[in-house]
């Protein structure tokens, strides 16, 4: 990412660079050592050593920014006011590194640092923290991150941050939601845009969530206005894309609506926005969709954070009236911290349009109902969020009438495979089919292969410390949370969709049950995609992958 400097004719980006295998003669024979090189896992394959670097345009020469600490990676560098220094957050890569994709706890910690040109180089967070997305005010005056803890949950509620910059004082500017209050703010998780400032200076423009609605929000010194149209009933998420002199730009869609782009004016304090959109949607779509609250009982509650709730988005095609009852597909996220918005989703949108019913379900421990909600499933996994996602569909098929509980589907990828895969082997007499995608199987023989190896004991229960040892105590209990404890109770057909690249879930948790379903003559099928990744993200994989599910269900259905 190049960014130009406003003051001097610089700019400066970011690169990859790569220490060249040693060479030498041993006995007289030219000799190469072909040495390791880590890398940053999943999505980041081959990119270990980034640096900074700095171009003059006037006479077209790059030089790389020397000072950043050897035990640093850097990244999302930004010019400091007067163009005499660098922002910029460095991930510590020292015992080893540990996947960044997705990952909002790294380290042991990520800073954020200032280096000047001559590569006198500061930290300017704290210690023992993750940090990410600097973003300065436009009169350089202020400068603001996320911070969250170091480890634990791999997607958590997340604190604004702020530093004055002409006095280096830090405080906290938005704190993390813990419990989330129906209707409220639910905590910052994402990113934020490259520019989310107001032209006076005076207000930050953040993402936010609540309950399974995306929606944004301006802080303004310790307060915070709501600036999503709520009187609009056809969006359910707001995302902020960039704002520019005071104009937000925002992307607005819905599960029947697709997105469009929308722009306002950042309003002076208790104004309205006034919003204009740049073009209507194409097209709606003719299902319908709605928010499910879903309340745990007592016996399912969890004793550590008790009064939990949860949601799900339910999504249903329009049928002509005496029809039969339309088939639910349960789909499921992975993460487990991440959601499932009232947003568009072109599989959810292509699978009702073949007349399915679809249930998005955001069980405790996904984003957007607070801090105390993710981490209630640490060391749950298996258990409280398999028991959600019954409870979800189980309140579904009471409130609607319509849906047929004798034609239930589960789908999902990684965590959300692993959950379509336990709800087949726990309740094998609900579901008739399922279809996953990289799907968690055996968390114990993953332990070795993941390039997120802190997440795979915490979401067991366990601390984790770069030093750690597998123990008889860890890996019996990861498995006991895991689908293949409960394979030969599968009677559904299974649908494994796997790619052969994936660095965050290895293809042989696939292939693992498999083997298991095939030697009990259990129907299966295996998909194998050889130069994809996790995210099974190749427009082609993205075509074969929905086709052939739609075919599956509409086959075992």
């Amino acid at each position: 990412e190049w960014i130009l400097s406003h003051s001097r004719p610089e700019s400066c980006y970011q690169r990859d660079e790569r220490s060249p295998a040693p060479r030498g003669k041993k006995n007289g024979t030219l000799h190469f050592v072909i040495l390791y090189c880590e890398d940053w896992g999943e999505a980041l394959t081959n990119r270990s050593e980034p640096a900074i670097c700095v171009v003059d345009l006037e006479i077209g020469a790059a030089s790389v920014l020397e000072g950043v600490p050897p035990d640093v990676s850097p990244g999302q560098a930004l010019w400091a006011p007067g163009s005499q220094a660098v922002f910029f957050i460095g991930w510590y890569h020292e015992p080893f590194r540990l996947g960044l994709k997705f990952c909002s706890n790294r380290r042991l910690e990520s800073s954020l640092f200032k280096i000047d040109l001559c590569g006198h180089c500061e930290r300017l967070s704290g210690e023992n923290l993750s940090v990410s997305n600097p973003r300065l005010s436009p009169d350089g005056s202020t400068l603001i991150y996320l911070q969250g803890a170091v480890f634990g949950p791999h997607n958590q509620c997340l604190s604004l941050q702020q530093v004055l910059y002409v006095c280096s004082c830090v405080w906290e500017l938005n704190p993390s939601a813990r419990l989330s209050v129906p209707g409220e703010f639910a905590g910052m998780y994402e990113a934020l845009p490259s520019c989310c400032w107001s032209a006076d200076s005076q207000r930050p423009v953040c993402l936010f969530f609540i309950s399974s609605f995306t929606l944004f929000t301006s802080v303004f010194v310790s307060s915070s206005s709501d600036l999503s149209d709520s009187s609009s009933q056809l969006y359910g998420s707001w995302k902020l894309l960039t704002v520019q002199r005071d104009l937000m730009v925002v992307c607005c869609s819905s599960p029947n609506t697709p997105p469009t782009l929308r722009v306002g004016f950042v309003p002076r304090a208790g104004e309205a926005v006034s919003w204009q959109t740049l073009q209507e949607p194409l097209m709606t779509f003719d299902f319908s969709w709605k928010v499910l609250d879903v309340t745990p009982p007592s016996d399912e509650e969890n004793a550590n954070y008790p009064g939990l709730d949860f949601g799900a988005v339910l999504v249903k095609p329009s049928r002509p009236l005496g029809e039969t009852r339309t088939p639910l597909v349960v789909f499921i996220h992975g993460g487990p911290h991440s959601q499932f918005p009232a947003e568009w989703n072109s599989t959810t949108a292509g699978l009702a349009k073949l007349g399915f019913a679809l249930l998005m379900v955001n069980y405790r421990g996904s984003t957007g109902f607070g801090q105390h909600s993710i981490l209630s499933l640490i060391g749950q996994i298996g258990s409280q969020d398999v028991k959600d996602v019954q409870r979800a569909v189980l309140t579904a098929l009471e409130r609607d009438p319509n849906l047929d509980p004798d034609r239930l589907a589960a789908i999902g990828g990684s965590h959300g495979g692993f959950l379509a895969c336990h709800l087949l082997g726990q309740y094998p007499e609900s579901y008739k089919v399922c279809a996953a995608r990289n799907p968690v199987i055996n968390a114990a023989t993953l332990l070795g292969t993941s390039d997120i190896v802190d997440w795979r004991y915490t979401s067991a229960g366990f601390h984790y410390s770069y030093d750690q040892i597998p123990t008889a105590e860890a890996l019996a209990a990861m498995l006991q949370k895991s689908p293949i404890a409960h394979a030969a109770k599968i009677k559904a057909p299974v649908l494994l969709m796997l790619g052969g690249r994936d660095r965050r879930v290895s293809p042989h948790q696939g292939m693992e049950l498999y083997k298991a379903l095939k030697s009990r003559g259990s129907p299966v099928r295996l998909l194998w995609f050889p130069e994809d990744g996790h995210s099974l993200s190749r427009v082609d994989t993205q075509v074969d992958c929905f086709l052939n599910t739609a075919l599956w269900l509409h086959q075992h259905l």
